[in-house]
């Protein structure tokens, strides 16, 4: 099992271009932890943002009564893919991992692989 902090460094060092990370509570709209980002991207205000995605993809699910489960929502920008992945484990509930990658240097297919398998150990 990893930390949050364990966690972020995970998704920085075991994914090829990635620019920033961060555990984000989407109840509270809060980051509990980030990692990278730059004066390009403030991931304090990028979390809380896409704490807003993650809230209305959960909600439009319930209103069409889909019984399925997000795994992860990409958004792809000109040159950064935004990738949050909800936490379902133990203690996960009401969290999301939120990686942003440099689009000419990573590998989207291997950054779910890794997204997931760090999503899997995290414990809160």
């Amino acid at each position: 099992m990893a930390s949050v902090e364990v966690s972020l460094k995970e998704m920085m060092t075991a994914v090829e271009g990635a620019v920033g990370a961060a555990v984000v509570d989407y109840t509270s709209g809060m980051a509990l932890g980030t990692l990278g980002g730059g004066k390009d991207l403030d991931l304090t205000i990028a979390s809380a943002g896409n704490t807003d995605v993650v809230r209305a993809k959960v909600r439009t699910m319930e209103q069409l009564g889909l019984k399925s489960r997000i795994e992860d929502i990409l958004i792809t920008l000109n040159s950064q893919y935004h990738l949050l992945r909800l936490v379902t484990g133990r203690n996960g509930n009401g969290l999301f991992l939120y990686l942003v990658l440099d689009k000419a240097r990573s590998n989207l297919a291997m950054a779910r692989h890794q997204l997931k398998r760090v999503e899997e150990q995290l414990e809160i």
